[in-house]
């Protein structure tokens, strides 16, 4: 289901058709869907990090996270400072200043700390994680892939946010389906037992644990952590719709995940079993169907290669 609403004098666009999801998500060659743009409180919070950024500026930073990201990459700098605390506070202009400038002097000093270790030969290099990626940039001589301090700053604070909201979440809704549905949280704990030997799993074992896998897709497919939102920069068709510029697209997730045409009339129950054979499987290979990482070029970097 298709329908246009007003959300005050902005029309909106909301779209639920995988068909034309593909399209704005996949093949915008054009560029003609860009990501609404961040405003208020989290545009000044988030700044302009891979989630905000666009163009040159976007991609520079994207092939920078594909050089570094993975599990451990945050941990230099997660634990430092509680963010959940910031964004649970209000929203007042001179409140949120304040907030935003505590967060950027708990970052340089990690950043600092970070520095200093190398200066003082404790490390020999800034690392191979992700902070230390984004260190060597900021130092680098070529203006081809130099970032600045802000673009620094604005990269951790959208890793962490980024990163500790969602898998809060994911991780608060798995709990509560395991919990009302005992059987797959016995089988998933059997899996794991079986598998590690009472050890705790390692990386390579909890790629393997199938069950796993299959618990975590369905509980990002009925209640998946993030949403989408595009919007028109020029008159552009859209299947049978001549779409105008400056529209606001929206994608309710939500939507897509509970269409009975795409899940069968079982979609609100949670039912592991669909991704037994995998997500291809479980949407007849209608990539546009699931999308609790998004889809296309700026597929969120959790997801799992």
């Amino acid at each position: 289901m298709n329908f246009l609403y007003w959300h005050g004098p902005q029309p909106q666009l909301v779209f639920t058709q995988p068909e034309l999801i593909k399209e704005i998500l996949m093949n915008d060659k054009e560029g003609a869907f860009p990501k609404t743009k961040v405003q208020g409180f989290m545009e000044k919070f988030l700044g302009q990090g891979l989630a905000t950024s666009q163009g040159e500026e976007w991609f520079k930073k994207r092939m920078l996270a594909n050089h570094a990201f993975h599990a451990e990459s945050l941990k230099v700098y997660m634990k430092n400072f509680d963010c959940c605390n910031i964004l649970r506070k209000t929203h007042d202009e001179s409140e949120s200043d304040e907030l935003q400038q505590g967060v950027r002097a708990s970052i340089m000093k990690i950043l600092k700390k970070r520095e200093e270790n190398v200066k003082t030969e404790e490390l020999d290099s800034y690392g191979s994680d992700f902070l230390g990626k984004l260190l060597k940039a900021y130092h680098s001589k070529d203006e081809t892939k130099k970032i600045s301090l802000d673009d620094m700053i604005d990269e951790c604070k959208t890793f962490y946010i980024a990163g500790h909201e969602t898998t809060t979440n994911l991780l608060s809704w798995t709990i509560l389906l395991l919990a009302t549905h005992t059987d797959w949280q016995d089988r998933g704990r059997k899996e794991v037992l079986e598998l590690s030997c009472q050890q705790i799993p390692s990386p390579d074992s909890i790629s393997r644990l199938k069950t796993r896998s299959m618990i975590i897709n369905e509980s990002l497919r009925l209640y998946s952590p993030t949403a989408l939102s595009r919007k028109t920069n020029k008159e552009v068709k859209l299947g049978k719709l001549l779409v105008p510029a400056n529209i606001e697209i929206l994608i309710p997730i939500l939507a897509v995940h509970h269409d009975p045409k795409i899940w069968g009339e079982d979609a609100h129950l949670f039912k592991p079993e669909r991704f037994a054979e995998g997500v291809a499987k479980a949407t007849n290979n209608n990539m546009s169907a699931y999308l609790p990482f998004g889809l296309g070029p700026r597929t969120c970097m959790g997801m799992k290669p």
